[in-house]
This record gives C-alpha cells, structure tokens and sequence, in this order.
C-alpha cells in the first residue's frame, strides 16, 4: 500500500510538472510572435545596419546583395517551407488561446480562392494560425489547397522579417502579388485578406462583433478578374483577447490613428493584455480566450476580365449577406447569445 501511495503521489508531480511546462511553452511560443509583429522588422533593420559598420560587414553586404536579387519573390507566391509551418512551437501557439479551425465545406482543387477574413482583431491571430501554419491542420481539413494570408506589402521590406514571413505561406496585400498567385501560380491557391484592415483594427475591443466592408470592395472585384470564389470567414473570440483604448471620431487620438493609416498603412493602436508573469498584470501577451475561426461556404464568382461597377455591387452585396448568415449561425455554438447582431460597417 504504502509503495503504491508513493508511485501516485510521484505520478501526480510528474503531470503537474508537465502542465507547468507545458503552460510555459505555450507564453513562450505566444510572446516571439508578438514581439516579431511589433518590433522584429525594425530590430532586423538596425542589426543590419550596425553590422554594416563593424568588422563582420561582408556578411551584411552579401545579404544586402542577395535582399536585391531576391526581392520580387514575395511577389512571386513567396517562398513557404512545410518544415516551417510545422514547427511545434505553433502547436504551442494554438493551446494557449485555444485556436481552432471550422470547416463547413469542402473546397475544390480545380478552383482559385479569395478568404474574407473577419475581424481583424489587434494583430489577427487567429488568421495567422490557422492559415500560415499547420497547428490547427488546415492542409488536412482542406486538401490540395494552398492557403497564402495576405499582409502589408511595407514589411517585405525589411531583412529577415520578410524572409520568416514567407516561410509561412504569408505574401503582400497587392495586386500584383494577388494576380501572380490566381493567375500564374495554377489552382487550389486561397489567399486570405484581411478585409477590414487597419481601419477595423480601431474598433475591435472585447464584446464587440463589428466588420468595417460596406465600402470595401476591391477585392470583390480582383475575385471577378480571376473568376476565384470568394469564401466569409468569421473568427470568433478574435476581438477578445486584447483590451483597446478606443478614440471617438473626430478626437485627437482618432485623427493620429488616420494620418498613419493613411500615409504609412497601419493605424498605431493603444491595447493591452496580460503580463508575462500574471493573468493580473498588464502586459504584451494576449488573454487566453478560445480564437474559433469558421471557413464558410464558397460563392463561385465568374470571371469578367473588366467587371463594371454593378458586377461588383451585386456580388459583394452576397458576400455581406453570406457573411452575416455564417455568423448568424455559428455565434450561439460559440459563446454568443441568439439576440447578438454583426454590425457591419
């Protein structure tokens, strides 16, 4: 008896051990993300340009060299890499919040795809988990698919950053990036876009399930050019896991978000989350509140090489109307009550 007591008693520690370390791995895994969407590109940048001026400035100089021959690859699909995507630290990532991806329906490899990602969030973390890794499986959910999450085009600019980002499958949010991968690159592509971007980022705060798209319709209208099925997709828990200041139109702060989303493409926002070592405290870390992200059912769009302005009413016009049904349907499973309304804007 008494042996038993002590192997149970040794079993117990061992698994607290583990959930202890586990838990550890998981804000671990959460924090380098964070850190490298806020300062990575920047402290990229400046290693380099110190490098440049020490005893070491030929390594610099020949990434240098290589960052102008390389430099249309974003343009070009990116450059992915499976090993990357399937690093365990992304598993970590997922069990933190938790993370999970819905599907609803199947995807055909013989078509192109464009994703409406909805809401932005802070930083758009279930968009980035479910589609620039493999932690929450979406090369089994939905075979033979390629998923490419679109971004700001300015952070293929900066070294190293852009190299990391293109290893996830993540490319630039233009044109010319979008028409290579729907027209060059074959089918089974999908490229997620972040419909609301930045101007959504500046009203997402806990509670609130609002999506900036009435006048957000280019890319409806890149969907006809190529004749790639626009597919809603909700992310649930999206807007929870950050705490935000929101500034009310026409204040100071509202004006110094729009100058910077205007001129440098993002809109600087004040939020927080928890501190690193307490729930309690203030910090960078998100909360750890479920992120469910739902794929919908694809709308087949036809290809119109120069689609007039009433193709793209008409279509997008369906979009919001999927979009709202998909959330409609899903919100009750997830956490939200019957009476919750999406306001779109």
């Amino acid at each position: 008896g008494t042996g038993s007591n002590i192997l149970s008693t040794l079993q117990d520690l061992f698994w607290l051990l583990k959930s202890k370390v586990e838990k550890q791995l998981q804000i671990i895994s959460v924090l380098q993300w964070v850190l490298t969407f806020l300062i990575m590109g920047i402290a990229c940048t400046l290693i380099l340009m110190y490098i440049l001026c020490t005893d070491c400035w030929v390594v610099a100089a020949l990434y240098l060299a290589w960052l102008v021959f390389d430099w249309n690859t974003p343009k070009k699909g990116g450059r992915r890499s499976q090993w990357v995507r399937n690093w365990a630290i992304w598993r970590y990532f997922r069990d933190y919040f938790p993370i999970r991806l819905v599907k609803t329906h199947n995807l055909l490899t013989t078509r192109n795809y464009i994703f409406g990602y909805h809401p932005h969030g802070i930083m758009g973390l279930g968009a980035f988990c479910n589609f620039s890794t493999e932690a929450t499986g979406v090369s089994q959910k939905f075979p033979g698919i390629r998923p490419y999450l679109a971004t700001l085009a300015g952070n293929f600019r900066m070294p190293i950053l852009r190299d990391y980002l293109m290893s996830g499958g993540i490319c630039p949010v233009n044109r010319d990036s979008i028409d290579y991968i729907l027209s060059k690159n074959g089918s089974g592509n999908a490229i997620i876009i972040v419909v609301g971007g930045a101007a959504e980022s500046l009203n997402c705060t806990p509670g609130k399930n609002s999506v900036t798209l009435k006048n957000r319709k280019g890319f409806v209208k890149l969907a006809l050019r190529h004749g790639a099925d626009l597919v809603p997709v909700y992310s649930f828990g999206e807007n929870e896991v950050y705490k935000q200041v929101i500034f009310e139109e026409g204040s100071w702060g509202r004006w110094v978000q729009k100058k910077f989303q205007k001129h440098i493409g993002f809109a600087p926002c004040i939020f927080h989350g928890r501190g690193l070592f307490s729930s309690n405290t203030w910090g960078l870390l998100p909360y750890s509140k479920p992120i469910t992200t739902v794929v919908g059912e694809p709308i087949t769009i036809p290809k119109i090489d120069n689609p007039s302005q009433k193709d793209v009413d008409f279509y997008h016009s369906i979009y919001v109307d999927s979009l709202i049904k998909l959330f409609d349907k899903y919100k009750s499973k997830f956490g939200l009550p019957e009476t919750e309304v999406l306001e779109v804007n």
